[in-house]
């Protein structure tokens, strides 16, 4: 079956830096666009990155020039790499996989983030 299976989360100061990872199994991951979204206490869950089957990236411009998005295919994992972090970055984190032609969408369970001022 589907899962997506997030990890790398925890504590850290403002102005650290985390790695999460997403790791992908029961479906053919480089065909899915691959996303991570966030969602803090009383927020709607937001989109922070999005790559493509093909690798095109786009980033939520609150974490622009901060976060980066990546993929591995061979390892069917994809990863976000967080650096400058600030207290507005605390939230779960979910990663997501998208196949677009068919209306697909999975959700991992989510990993929280808690940066501390």
């Amino acid at each position: 079956q589907v899962q997506l299976v997030e990890s790398g989360g925890g504590l850290v100061q403002s102005g650290g830096s985390l790695r999460l990872s997403c790791a992908a199994s029961g479906f053919i991951f480089r065909r899915y666009g691959m996303s991570w979204y966030r969602q803090a206490p009383g927020k709607e869950r937001e989109l922070v990155a999005r790559i493509t089957s093909g690798g095109s990236i786009n980033y939520a411009d609150s974490v622009k020039g901060r976060f980066t998005i990546s993929r591995d295919n061979a390892k069917n994992t994809v990863y976000l790499q967080m650096d400058s972090l600030k207290p507005e970055d605390t939230a779960v984190y979910y990663c997501n996989a998208d196949y677009r032609p068919a209306s697909v969408h999975y959700w991992g369970q989510g990993t929280q983030v808690t940066v501390s001022a």
